[in-house]
This record gives structure tokens, sequence and C-alpha cells, in this order.
């Protein structure tokens, strides 16, 4: 590594804030550890987490950097003691605990993937954060099957494209929510099946009048609140509603009895704090089920917008205005 600079630009948060506390200044470059590679940046993904990291509300795990970002694309650079999986050269995308908004950044080998063919570097980028999460929450978590419906919440969010793509890709109906009719178009054309403004109508009846009284087999929720309840009327006699976020607030009162009619399961999870070794497993799924698809073009991550570095107070006023449809991608 002793051509690569000891040095690199990374954003950084000033103090816990609005957006206006991001900056680009001069950070230690990091070096691979056991395991690991280190990769040159060429894209950085942008999540929902950051903007919580970036308020005080959402400290790293322990060992994880305090720069903000949780995926990035680019070439490894230099490999770790007993990291064999890939090849100075090799172009990867990764999920990784932090550091991602930086020209290097450190991940674990298990945690990276080869971009599929015909994607480029931003599109990959915009892809281990949420394939990752939708992967391990709908399909493993939720165990949703062909000719089952889901109905997933911000169908517009990285999270919401990324539920509808691979749902419709393994033969599920689709349900989403959005809260503006340019968003119920933008879903529809994305694949979603039936799709409700959330603002104007109300999803509980939308869901039951789409399912023929049945309900959504599986409920992918980033909202909570009185989104507890709702999902709980939503939901088909046996259906699984996944917790992964709660926009609306931690704490909900409800009535628990339709837990027990319909025989539910409500379960959650969260991501970043899970060690490399839980990831990789994601990863290897992912690598034999989605990878053929991507390659395929039978579905992609899609892109809002990009932005430089040095505008990563835009690139995340962008994310809060909730006006972004897919991801938000920095590119280095």
């Amino acid at each position: 590594m002793s051509d690569l600079p000891e040095m690199m630009n990374a954003v950084v948060v000033a103090h816990p804030g609005g957006p206006e506390v991001l900056h680009v200044e001069q950070r230690p470059r990091p070096s691979p550890g056991e395991g690991e590679i280190l990769i040159a940046v060429e894209a950085a993904g942008i999540n929902r987490p950051d903007t919580l990291q970036r308020q005080g509300l959402y400290p790293p795990p322990p060992g994880a950097p305090d720069t903000l970002g949780l995926e990035v694309a680019g070439k490894i650079v230099a490999l770790g003691a007993k990291a064999t999986r890939f090849s100075l050269g090799d172009s990867v995308l990764a999920l990784v605990p932090g550091g991602g908004y930086a020209q290097y950044c450190v991940a674990h080998e298990s945690n990276a993937l080869p971009i599929p063919a015909g994607l480029s570097m931003i599109e990959a980028a915009a892809i281990p954060e949420t394939f990752f999460t939708v992967w391990t929450n709908v399909f493993d978590r939720g165990a949703l099957k062909a000719g089952e419906t889901l109905l997933v919440h911000g169908g517009t969010s990285g999270i919401g494209t990324t539920a509808i793509a691979l749902a419709k890709a393994f033969g599920a109906t689709v349900i989403a929510t959005a809260g503006s009719d340019d968003k119920t178009i933008a879903c529809a054309k994305l694949g979603a099946d039936f799709v409700v403004n959330y603002r104007t109508s109300d999803f509980v009846a939308a869901t039951m009048a789409a399912t023929d009284s049945r309900g959504a087999d599986v409920i992918l929720d980033m909202v909570g609140g009185d989104y507890v309840a709702r999902n709980y009327a939503a939901a088909a006699v046996g259906g699984r509603i996944v917790q992964i976020a709660f926009l609306n607030g931690p704490k909900a009162t409800l009535d628990l009895r339709p837990l027990m009619i319909k025989r539910l399961v409500h379960t959650g999870s969260t991501l970043r704090p899970r060690a490399p070794a839980a990831k990789a497993v994601i990863a290897d799924a992912l690598h034999a089920k989605v990878w053929p698809l991507l390659a395929a073009g039978r579905c992609k991550p899609v892109i809002d917008s990009t932005y430089p570095l040095a505008e990563a107070a835009s690139a995340h006023a962008r994310m809060e205005s909730s006006a972004h449809i897919g991801k938000i991608v920095f590119t280095l």
C-alpha cells in the first residue's frame, strides 16, 4: 500500500445537527485488517440511517468508523491478511458498518460482492444497504413466496423501490403506499400492482379491496407508530409484519387481539450491528438468487440523483425532503 496516499477526503459530522453540519476534511486512509479489503470508492449510497447518525440519534456500532456511509462501490486496492476472496483491481460493491462517505473504505471480504454485469458504479453503490435489508426481512423473516401479496410502505424510497422490484421478480403481487399522486404513478411504473396514496386514501381499505378482503401476506413497514395497528388490520390470516424502522415513532397503543385471531407474526430486525458472518449469509443468498436477475436486467436499483462529496449537505437535504424516488448516491 506504499503507493496509496496516507490521507483521504471524507465527509464528517462537525456536531449533531442538520445537513449543514456535514463537511469534507482530510482523514487518515484506513488499512484493511484480517479478512478485509480496502476499496477505492467510486460511488457511495446515501441512506436514512446516515441522516439519523448525523443528528446524533444513531451512533455507529462498536469498532465502526465514525464517518457516515453504509454502502460503497469501487475497486480493491489492498488486501488484508487472509483475505483471499478477491484480487487487487477487482470491482466490487460492499455493505459496510460505516466509513462509506470517503475516498477509501474498508469492508469485510465476505460482505462484498462482484458488481453484476451491466451495472454502473453508481447503480452498484445503490444496492448493498437496500438489497441486503429487503432480502433478510421480506424473504428470510417474512418468507414471501410466489403468489402471495406484499404490502410495502414508502414505495418510492430506496427500500420501497427495491422491495417492489424483488417481490415482482419472485412472483408476488405488490401493494405499495406513497405520499403523492406523482409517487403513486412512479410505484406503478416500477411494477407495483396496486398503489395507495396514503394522504388521501386508507391503505387498510385499499389492501382489502385489492385482495378480495383477504389481506396482505407480508407487510414491510418502516413507519411504526399508529401504522402498527393498521398493519394488523391489513394483514391476512397467517400474515407476517416485518418492522425495519419507526419514522412515526417506536411506541404504539393497540389492540393485540388481531395478532392472536389472525395468527400473525410481527417481527423485525436491524442490519448494521450484525457481525460480518451474519451479513455474509445474506450476501451469499443475494449472489445465488438475485445476482442472476440483476445481470439479466430483470431488476435494477432506481437512481434518484447523484452528488459529489462536497455537496453532502445538499444530498442529505434531498433525502430528508422525501421528494426522492429511489436512491441518492455520491460520486467520487
